[in-house]
């Protein structure tokens, strides 16, 4: 008898029907003198009950300059308790946050205030070499639903925080009576298959349960300290990080505005974590420091591995000196909120580096042919599909989009390639598209494709994936160019992207061609060229 690639998370624990809001507001109530948020960089601490006031009163402020429900309120900003605040204040009063890459130039930047309508912006005052001031500037003109701005660390912050105090507690009562945890709380973009990145709009129910139920399979107790080094403008810092972390009473811990290895180490080490985040090579990374051996991280006991595949040797190291036993994969995309499968913490090596876990509490998994449409037999590889409260409601403002996506029976089209074995846990074996994922980071060869259209010498282009013993991939530009006595060369490319596509998504190989190679029907074959040049 067939045993179909279909499986469900049965659990005994009931979904949350809560806003963020109200979640936040009972663990206020339970836990007001544990420590919610700690930054390692400033020193500055707060208490369940110090964040909770500092929530309301942000969210109070927001009230007063006119924020209403469903208004777009973006943040561009690297990691740091504001970027927290604003995300449960922003829950608070029914807005939706906009989450902006803080790699993103003013292209990018640009596109996604405008698409989203963004109506305040908070934002980082700088970072690296981003002058982030200057650059809202460069946009402000194009965007027009842009009425005000706040930068984080400058006197714009206190004086917003200041209106609260304008706002009865009662008006904020009676926001928050008028909310549902069906409405969208969060818009996140992830890069476009068609040039530009499109907002996955997820609701208070979306990212709620995702970020709990992640917790829950990582055993997560008041008791926890989670070292959260992975970006907060992505799933894994904002929900799987800060959301897992407040619906267990636990505390959240920032090492850094970006990754350091060392400070992630040391944050671990002096607050005494239990559990701590990264894709693979943020790991390597901190295994590889001179001074590894001198960290104390006997504290730690969990944590999550996402972005790409584990190496075994890796996965080892991160168990045995790093004393992460109960170490946890999980899988998923921003579009689920965004785990759909995880590894249980008793799960064996080979489960955590050959597989991507099993199916999560509440939420079901198919692999079928991608062509039908037919689930297939267990072992049979075809397209991972995923239904349940984690998928998303659509794309901001693209119902075709979103149709393409979700089909009629409400699940989402994941684009990978996977198999379910017979026990049920599942292995991701391709990509149904040409997703590169960069150090834990998705990239669309197109949209990269469509901006290096503009180089005035490139004719045509093709980006692909290939191996990097460091990033998993590493992106190369496959170009004709337009004179073949003057074609562009990397410094090239790399000098006209830089100051208008996120770091991650500068080609760092280029390779001139005087034609691609072609199907019959005149698709480009890009198997080939990574083939060809990807050794």
């Amino acid at each position: 008898m067939v045993t179909y690639s279909y499986a469900h998370g049965v659990s005994d624990t009931a979904l949350l029907g809560d806003t963020i809001g109200a979640d936040l507001d009972r663990t206020v109530r339970a836990h007001g003198e544990r420590e919610a948020l700690v930054d390692q960089a400033s020193g500055r601490r707060w208490t369940y009950a110090q964040f909770g006031l500092e929530v309301e009163q942000l969210a109070s402020a927001l009230l007063a300059v006119g924020v209403a429900k469903g208004d777009r309120v973006g943040i561009w900003a690297v990691n740091c308790p504001e970027w927290v605040m604003v995300q449960y204040a922003t829950a608070r009063i029914g807005a939706v946050l906009v989450n902006i890459n803080p790699a993103y130039r003013v292209h990018e930047l640009e596109y996604v205030l405008k698409q989203a309508g963004v109506s305040v912006l908070f934002a980082s005052l700088a970072h690296k070499t981003s002058d982030y001031r200057a650059m809202v500037e460069q946009v402000r003109s194009g965007c027009p639903a842009l009425l005000r701005t706040v930068f984080i660390g400058d006197a714009g912050w206190g004086a917003l925080l200041a209106r609260g105090s304008d706002v009865p507690r009662a008006e904020l009562a009676l926001r928050e009576a008028q909310l549902s945890c069906d409405d969208a709380v969060n818009i996140q973009y992830t890069s476009g298959t068609t040039g530009f990145p499109k907002g996955a709009t997820l609701s208070h129910h979306n990212v709620l349960n995702n970020g709990y139920f992640v917790g829950e399979l990582l055993g997560y107790t008041p008791a926890d300290r989670i070292c959260v080094p992975v970006p907060f403008y992505h799933c894994f810092g904002m929900v799987m990080g800060n959301l897992a972390a407040t619906s267990h009473g636990a505390c959240i811990v920032i090492p850094a505005p970006s990754f350091d290895p060392e400070a992630t180490l040391r944050a671990v080490a002096a607050e005494r974590c239990t559990s701590l985040y990264g894709v693979p090579t943020m790991f390597i990374a901190e295994l590889n420091l001179p001074g590894f051996a001198a960290y104390d991280l006997s504290s730690l006991r969990t944590g999550i591995m996402a972005g790409s595949p584990c190496p075994a040797e890796v996965m080892k190291r991160v168990v045995a000196d790093m004393h992460m036993a109960e170490v946890s994969i999980c899988y998923g995309m921003t579009e689920t909120s965004p785990v759909s499968t995880q590894t249980r913490t008793d799960d064996d090596l080979e489960r955590r580096t050959g597989t991507v876990g099993r199916v999560m509490p509440h939420v079901e998994v198919k692999v079928v042919d991608p062509a039908t449409g037919v689930t297939v037999a267990r072992g049979e590889p075809g397209e991972l599909r995923t239904r349940g409260y984690s998928v998303m409601l659509g794309y901001w403002d693209e119902p075709e989009q979103s149709a393409a996506a979700i089909d009629e029976g409400r699940w989402m089209h994941t684009g990978d390639l996977a198999v379910m074995r017979e026990d049920g846990y599942v292995e991701i074996v391709g990509r149904i598209k040409d997703m590169i994922i960069r150090g834990g980071e998705n990239v669309y060869p197109r949209e990269i494709e469509e901006f290096l259209y503009g180089h005035p010498k490139i004719s045509d282009v093709q980006v692909v994936g290939v191996p990097d013993e460091r990033y998993g991939e590493e992106i190369l530009a496959c170009v004709i160019p337009r004179d073949p006595a003057d074609p562009p060369t990397l410094d090239e490319v790399t000098a006209y992207c830089r100051d208008r596509l996120a770091h991650y998504k500068i080609p760092r190989h280029l390779r001139i061609l005087s034609a691609f190679p072609m199907t019959v029907s005149g698709k480009v074959r890009k198997v080939e060229l990574r083939e060809a040049y990807g050794a």
